[in-house]
């Protein structure tokens, strides 16, 4: 039976539809762990589950009373209360029945909506997509599954994930349209996986799934609090996911801590569990073009995390890529707009949605996406000089034949040459703007995707980590580490010994 959350306010159009509660009991709190929930991460919520310290149902049902008191987020478009009390209760009876705990077993997670989970809508954060319920997880929510973990719900995003704002007016339950930050509600969430993010940062669940194609896990982490991982291109698999680019998409987890980052790439992606990196072994690089346009917040707090690495015996080396920005201009748009339009016709037919990218095209509401799906994506065109409109085909042709592969060969050689584990530098170069439509603008779209744009589409792996809250802002930023090809388990490892040195954010204060 389907019941509607009491709103705060009647909800706009969809908001009040699509955020449903399958329930018919009231939520079962074993333990009261509401003052332990802020510092709980998952890994730690798996191992009292395990020694009977906690139950799934204490844990699930905190997660759904935080989910429901922070509806001005506008963090989920779905919430699945019943499914989720019920694989909550099962676990708690496998567990006293004497059942082998696994790696996140009774521990309550949350999925971006562009990611298939069965019999939960997989809407993409756009209208034409609201009744699309596939029957199969995706492969990546599988191995979740698989491992224990209990989905209490589908995160709001930026409408087809076409942006980094996060401000998506199709699904609203709070008093104002957008997914909004943790730290700050009249602030924006960053994108495309916005409401993972704000469920993360206002400690809702300890850990989920978002999708980067440009920066869409990382972004929203940056401006959250939270710590994720871009993995090397192909690390995961994309089937069952709403795309953007087959050339530039992954999945990617994201998470209040990094041994919870570590612990879903381990799950999902294999290997032995990774261990903390000697900080006094490390060389990063920096290259001087990802330090321009940084807020007086970012550039004191990343000035500081650089004294405290160097401090710890970190090698910081200044590093030269000549010629990248010109070849990340070459590959970014007109890869991911060429692909776009294949790249979701075939997955709208193979998912049995039943909808056309026509129907697609036509219920997108937010402005900024409908502009680029009407005036790009379905005519295949690129902006030209003087405003104009050119074929898409040959500069897709020309990225993919010279411009991609100069850019992975320029990243290789620069490791390579300079003996370097990662580059670092500041995930956005501001904090989180105000939360209203020009947040959406494209002058903003490319200032938060800056640095985290070419990694991108060289498809190499990129971990974003929390290292302070500004000092005027009072907001989060991060830090990004982008490293070669497969090298995502040394990055995590990195990224272990970082937080140590850090220290992992405080909760946000108004929640």
């Amino acid at each position: 039976m389907k019941h509607m959350i009491n709103l705060p306010r009647p909800a706009s159009k969809l908001g009040a539809i699509f955020l449903t509660v399958l329930i018919t009991a009231p939520v079962v709190n074993a333990q009261n762990i509401s003052n332990d929930f802020d510092s709980l991460t998952a890994t730690k919520a798996a191992s009292d589950f395990c020694n009977g310290k906690l139950s799934s149902q204490s844990m699930v049902g905190e997660s759904l009373r935080r989910a429901k008191s922070a509806a001005d987020l506008n963090a989920f478009i779905t919430l699945d209360e019943n499914g989720a009390l019920i694989a909550a209760k099962q676990a708690d009876a496998a567990r006293k029945g004497g059942s082998r705990c696994r790696p996140l077993e009774g521990v309550p997670i949350v999925i971006k909506d562009n990611i298939e989970v069965a019999g939960l809508p997989s809407t993409a954060g756009t209208p034409a997509l609201k009744n699309f319920i596939p029957k199969v997880d995706a492969p990546v929510v599988a191995k979740l599954r698989a491992a224990g973990a209990i989905i209490i719900g589908k995160t709001n995003m930026h409408e087809l994930a076409f942006g980094v704002s996060g401000f998506n007016p199709s699904y609203t339950i709070g008093p104002a349209q957008g997914v909004r930050n943790a730290y700050n509600s009249s602030k924006i969430a960053g994108g495309s996986s916005s409401g993972t993010a704000a469920a993360l940062g206002a400690r809702i669940a300890p850990a989920g799934l978002g999708t980067d194609t440009g920066g869409s896990v990382r972004v929203p982490c940056a401006l959250n609090g939270c710590a994720s991982l871009r993995p090397t291109i192909g690390r995961y698999s994309q089937k069952g996911i709403a795309p953007i680019s087959h050339t530039r998409d992954t999945a990617g987890p994201m998470a209040s801590s990094m041994v919870d980052v570590e612990l879903l790439d381990r799950v999902i992606a294999g290997g032995p569990v990774a261990q903390p990196a000697q900080l006094s072994s490390l060389r990063l690089g920096i290259f001087s073009p990802t330090l321009a346009n940084l807020d007086s917040d970012t550039k004191a707090a990343f000035e500081k995390a650089l004294e405290k690495m160097r401090a710890s015996g970190v090698k910081i080396i200044d590093v030269d890529l000549p010629g990248l920005s010109d070849l990340n201009g070459q590959i970014g748009f007109p890869v991911a707009l060429y692909e776009a339009y294949d790249d979701m016709v075939t997955y709208l037919q193979y998912s049995n949605s039943g909808v056309s990218i026509t129907d697609l095209a036509n219920n997108i509401v937010s402005p900024d996406v409908k502009g680029t799906y009407e005036g790009l994506v379905i005519p295949r065109k690129l902006p030209g000089p003087d405003n104009t409109l050119v074929d898409a085909k040959p500069a897709y042709d020309s990225a993919m034949k010279n411009s991609r592969p100069a850019l992975i060969k320029l990243y290789q050689n620069t490791f390579s040459e300079k003996k370097l584990d990662a580059l670092v530098f500041p995930t956005v170069p501001k904090v989180a703007m105000d939360a209203t439509p020009e947040s959406s603008s494209l002058g903003n779209f490319l200032t938060y995707i800056q640095n985290t744009d070419p990694g991108s589409n060289a498809g190499i792996p990129g971990l974003q980590l929390p290292i302070a809250l500004g000092n005027s802002s009072n907001l989060p930023i991060g830090i990004e580490l982008d490293g070669p090809a497969g090298s995502d388990r040394k990055l995590i490892s990195i990224g272990l010994a970082l937080e140590v040195l850090f220290g992992r954010l405080p909760a946000p204060s108004n929640r």
